[in-house]
């Protein structure tokens, strides 16, 4: 007898073009199966796509390497055939008489035929469907099994006009699939249009009854102290006979450790007719207080384990099915003063700081692992919210349950975008994908798929497109709230009155989310469709903060640049590719940026916008090759980033409801929108979005030089105070001040005072602005915020001799090991001069947080010890559980130097310590999670940086200390 439940068909996968292949599918799942990767098979990647499989057996050019991606033929020059693939694989089962298979494909982009053991199955076409085959009756009695699938691209992937172009020629538009995938002003075209089983696949075990899609939906009565659990399911029962069977619920919460308490254990008696399904409505479940899920930076991500059961009669356990659970309500609607759209979250408001996301990996080879790190780098940028761009993917479960963890609002798109559905040149579509009954079958069971989850948010037709009517009015309908979800519920008291009033939620196909029908209506952009979301480009800093920049609520797209490191075009590009930009100087005074090919090719956007910004980059002087330009980038990156969100949320409730970055990241080695790259190293803009994105922040407004202090949280933060320091190149403090006894109330943005250091006698033309947010009963900090700064009409050029400054710094580490996973404690002091007595914020003992990474704002305390540490690593715990406490001690690396003054743009990178590494090879070690990068100390001052990250086997890892004053090959400080 084979064990209930569900076993993952992830590896041991062949592949093989279709005309290579002179066999039938009956052919290769009896007498003929591929023995190996031997010619024309090749091992596979799923899931996966084609050129993902063709990339890893190097069959093809790398698409992510210089122009390599031009000597991939792309299907429009060779055909769908040339991209028609055979994927088999093999897998053991052996059933017992009244036990039941079923083979489930997650997502085949586009159709396919599948051949188990000689016996075939067609599925329809549609990338974002889920296919389940009842395949008892056709395996093999001795318990070996054939699985061959021959897999056909969309049916129409389009051409590449030479101009390129958003969408290509627009023709994918006419699928339900991917729409990115004919090239786009941020990726080139991907040559097979993402054909493939890119997703899960898996054998079910079940006996006679089967559990299908269980709806879970909370109720809320009572300020939130009374709280129902509705849960629908639907039951088919396989046999040919009545059956009577047990249905259970569970619902446990995780205590510390493994240990599970559990809040309810309910049973109920079902009985089904031979072959029917049915949909069966458990009583409600009552909870007094639940813990609740918050979003990131307003309170804890409490989750339940949610588990049900059916056991037949005669039988014993059928089938189970269990999910992760978060009680919380989100509601939405446009606000009256800004006219954006405004997010509740159990009652609270939100400003929404968030980012558009494409997907992790252009050949969708996606894994667990992945968006582990991709979900939690948002969250350590204090992003409460991820836009799914409706030109790419209907996320996937592993994505979702990150940011569930993680706190990310998820606000999920359909594949419709206007510039393939109904604009562009040539003129696209205008009516969506041809079936308008296939995107809503795929629809349908996308929200099946994804709508237990916490983290999502809402849904949206698509991107700066409303879907054709009757698949808009089709949404607006299967998508309706349940009465209880819609602004007039306050009205219900009671489950009970619930109950008689209207149906029970969990029968919605959702009912708890809003539907928007478009990216820019509705409260988002100037909410009647009109483009007005971006701009795309550099700006000047201080314009985010200006009335006239931005005229409407809530802006759903705003962009910039995104130059990464310069080890990552070193490892993305040959030597050609390392060539920095022309600096064109232009008779208006502006710059012009002239990329070379390949960064052309990599979508590079300038740092400048002649007519309106200046080079930004070549403020700090002519950059000197390709390390001066990319740190000189990462300056901008980090000034850009914290401008947009401190300019956005200097306007919090007054202006604006919220923003959504375009982009946060890059599934491609492209060069421009994006916080890391696609090998998963931040650019400072990732610092400097979590530096502006703190839920308690202090920032300069760059229009008015006047201090402000931003509280997002729900509770007053009184007796705190703020220290605004100036430093100079000579590392003097020329201006010094302390603003005390402040109350913060929750929700506002409160104005300080001038910092009045620029009108002041004398002042130096470039200096540093170090402002902090400190309690008064013990110093500790709660917000720190570090500027770099010139006077009216000057630039950064003082900055380059001041490179040669060599600051004293003192290192201290600590260690904790545990398998692979490393967490390194680091504490950096700038010893160019004893601290002021005057400032007593100097150490920089940051205020407790909780174990979500948020503010305990009853409890502030100052960290003195390893427990307070171990509080303050909050979201880092999540990853790397409990590190063994065993370490080698502390080691302390000094570097030495006789200057004073600020130790400038300081960065940690961490390598493999690999004495016979060839010259320019990239030793780093990646992705590491800092608690801070890119940071400055002025004299005196001393910082802790965690960091965490996994090394390879057999690798000893080697930390490296940058900084301004010292980049060229840095320190090794462990």
């Amino acid at each position: 007898m084979a064990e209930i439940g569900k076993t993952l068909l992830d590896s041991g996968w062949l592949a093989a073009r279709s005309t290579e292949v002179e066999l039938t599918g009956t052919q290769l799942t009896t007498t003929h199966p591929p023995t190996g990767p031997t010619s024309p098979w090749m091992e596979a990647v799923v899931p996966g796509t084609v050129l993902a499989t063709l990339v890893k057996n190097k069959a093809v050019a790398d698409p992510f390497y210089g122009l390599e991606n031009k000597m991939i033929i792309d299907i429009a020059d060779s055909g769908r055939e040339y991209y028609t693939f055979w994927f088999f694989t093999k897998f053991e089962c052996k059933l017992s008489g009244t036990q039941h298979l079923d083979l489930n494909f997650r997502g085949i982009n586009y159709s396919s035929e599948v051949y188990l053991n000689g016996h075939q199955k067609v599925l329809p076409k549609g990338m974002f469907r889920r296919h389940s085959l009842e395949v008892t009756d056709i395996l093999n009695p001795n318990g070996a099994n054939l699985l061959a699938v021959l897999v056909h691209p969309p049916d129409h992937p389009g051409s590449i006009p030479p101009e390129g172009g958003q969408g290509g020629d627009h023709e994918i538009g006419k699928d339900v699939a991917t729409q990115y995938v004919e090239g786009w002003d941020w990726i080139a075209p991907v040559r097979d249009r993402n054909t493939g089983i890119w997703d899960e696949v898996s054998i079910s075990v079940t006996g006679p009854v089967k559990i299908i899609d269980p709806h879970l939906v909370s109720s809320f009565f009572d300020n939130y102290t009374r709280a129902y659990l509705h849960a629908t399911t639907e039951l088919e029962n396989k046999s040919a006979w009545l059956v009577e069977c047990s249905l259970n619920i569970q619902v446990t919460t995780e205590l510390e450790g493994s240990v599970c308490l559990v809040e309810h254990l309910q049973t109920q008696r079902v009985s089904i007719s031979a072959g029917a399904s049915i949909q069966y409505t458990f009583p409600q479940l009552f909870f007094y207080k639940p813990n609740l899920w918050w979003p990131n930076g307003m309170g804890k991500q409490s989750l339940y384990n949610v588990s049900i059961t059916v056991d037949v009669k005669g039988y014993g356990e059928s089938d189970s099915w269990g999910h992760q659970f978060g009680f919380r309500k989100i509601e939405s609607h446009i606000d009256s003063a800004t006219g954006g759209r405004l997010f509740k979250v159990n009652g609270q408001p939100i400003f929404i700081r968030g980012g558009n996301w494409i997907l992790s990996d252009c050949l969708l080879r996606l894994s667990k692992e992945r968006y582990e790190t991709d979900i939690k780098f948002h969250a350590d940028m204090n992003l409460n919210m991820i836009r799914c761009w409706g030109g790419g993917l209907a996320e996937r479960p592993e994505f979702y349950h990150c940011c569930d963890v993680y706190g990310l609002l998820v606000w999920q798109e359909f594949w419709i975008t206007g510039d393939v559905d109904g604009r562009g040149i040539p003129v696209s579509n205008p009516n969506g994908p041809l079936d308008h009954d296939l995107f809503m079958l795929c629809a349908r069971d996308t929200v099946k798929l994804l709508r237990n989850h916490p983290s999502l948010a809402l849904w949206v037709g698509g991107n700066e497109q409303v879907p054709p009517a009757d698949i808009n009015t089709a949404l607006k309908n299967d998508l309706k709230l349940h009465p209880l979800f819609e602004n007039h519920s306050e009205n219900i008291t009671s489950v009970k009155e619930l109950s008689t009033v209207f149906e029970d939620p969990s029968h919605y196909l959702d009912g708890t989310r809003v539907y928007i029908q478009g990216s820019m209506w509705d409260g988002f952009a100037n909410g009647k469709g009109d483009f007005t979301d971006g701009p795309y480009e550099i700006q000047n800093p201080e314009d985010f903060f200006k009335d006239d920049y931005y005229q409407y609520g809530f802006n759903p797209e705003v962009g910039s640049v995104g130059m990464p490191v310069a080890a990552t075009i070193r490892a993305t590009m040959p030597p050609e590719g390392w060539q920095i930009p022309l600096f064109k100087k232009l008779p208006n005074g502006y710059t012009e940026e002239v990329p070379n090919p390949i960064w052309d090719y990599h979508k590079y956007i300038s740092y400048s916008k002649p007519e309106k910004v200046h080079d930004q980059i070549e403020l700090y002087g002519t950059p000197k090759g390709l390390d001066d330009f990319c740190l000189k980038a990462q300056l901008v990156n980090y000034i850009q980033y914290r401008a947009l969100l401190e300019g956005w949320t200097s306007r919090m409730w007054s202006k604006y409801t919220g923003v959504l970055i375009w982009k946060t990241q890059n599934p491609w080695s492209g060069l421009r929108g994006q916080f890391y790259d696609h090998l998963l190293d931040q650019t400072a803009g990732f610092y400097g979005c979590r530096c502006a994105a703190e839920p308690i922040h202090v920032q300069l407004n760059l229009a008015t030089y006047f201090i402000e202090v931003v509280n997002t949280m729900s509770e007053e933060l009184s007796n705190v105070a703020v220290e605004a320091s100036v430093w100079d190149l000579e590392g003097a403090c020329p201006y010094y001040e302390v603003f005390d006894k402040l109350s913060l109330p929750p929700k506002k943005v409160v104005t300080i005072s001038e910092m009045k250091y620029p009108k002041s006698k004398n002042p130096k033309p470039v200096y540093f602005l170090l402002l902090k947010l400190y309690q008064l009963s013990d110093y500790t900090i709660i917000s720190r915020n570090f500027y770099w700064l010139y006077l009216s009409g000057g630039d950064y050029k003082l900055l380059e001799p001041y490179s040669n400054k060599r600051i004293p710094l003192k290192i201290t580490s600590k260690t904790f090991i545990k398998g692979s996973s490393y967490e390194i404690q680091m504490n950096v002091q700038n010893k160019s001069e004893k601290p002021d007595p005057k400032m007593l914020t100097y150490k920089n003992n940051y205020a407790t947080r909780n174990d979500d990474g948020d503010f305990d704002m009853a409890s502030l305390e100052p960290i003195h010890d390893e427990t307070g540490e171990k509080q303050k690593a909050g979201l880092f715990q999540r990853l790397y559980g409990q590190l063994s406490r065993e370490t080698d001690g502390l080691k302390v690396a000094e570097i030495n130097g006789s200057d004073v003054g600020v130790a400038f743009f300081l960065n940690f990178s961490v390598h493999a310590s690999n004495t016979d590494h060839k010259e320019g090879e990239d030793t780093r070690i990646l992705p590491v999670h800092y608690s801070d990068n890119y940071f400055s100390l002025v004299p005196g001052e001393e910082m802790s940086i965690k960091i965490l990250f996994q090394v390879p086997q057999g690798v000893t890892p080697r930390v490296v200390l940058k900084g301004w004053n010292n980049h060229q090959g840095g320190h090794t400080v462990l």
